[in-house]
């Protein structure tokens, strides 16, 4: 079921894509939910923004979906990752930590796990790595995934709103 053919036959931009954005998803909860913010987060949180630029920048050479010229929907999400790690590292060196938590956890939400349920369409060149060529596997495991994240985008933002004084 997983293979990595097609993306080891993809365009040299589409692998640096990939595998930057990989390493970013696996060092994203080292870096957003490590209690102690110690050495380690520091610099798996150096790793984790230089993987985020290199997978933002990386897109803008991989044009498979033109639907505004060569770019697609994609492109704006990696314009918002572009803007997003920039902002929350200049709070993070100004001490505004609430800020800088809040900007790179919203980063992690749009920037990978959106962006990374797309990649799992049908059709998608991910969607063929992970699930193999059947489509009707990839199609109830593309919906199965896009329940989860939807579930813990839900209870993310459950668990961040504001709480009423009593």
């Amino acid at each position: 079921m997983f293979d990595l053919t097609p993306l080891l036959e993809a365009p040299t931009a589409v692998q640096i894509h990939a595998f930057a954005a990989l390493e970013a998803v696996l060092l994203t909860p080292i870096v957003l939910f490590r209690k102690k913010r110690d050495m380690i987060h520091r610099i798996s949180g150096y790793i984790w923004v230089t993987n985020m630029l290199i997978a933002a920048f990386s897109s803008f050479w991989i044009m498979e979906i033109q639907l505004v010229g060569p770019f697609s929907p994609i492109h704006a999400l990696s314009l918002y990752v572009i803007f997003n790690v920039v902002n929350a590292v200049r709070h993070a060196r100004r001490g505004n930590i609430r800020a800088h938590m809040g900007i790179m956890q919203g980063t992690a939400l749009w920037g990978l796990g959106i962006a990374g349920a797309f990649t799992l369409l049908p059709g998608r060149r991910m969607n063929e790595v992970i699930f193999g060529p059947s489509i009707d596997d990839g199609v109830s495991l593309a919906v199965l995934a896009s329940v989860v994240m939807t579930v813990g985008a839900v209870i993310y933002i459950v668990r961040r709103a504001p709480r009423a004084a009593t």
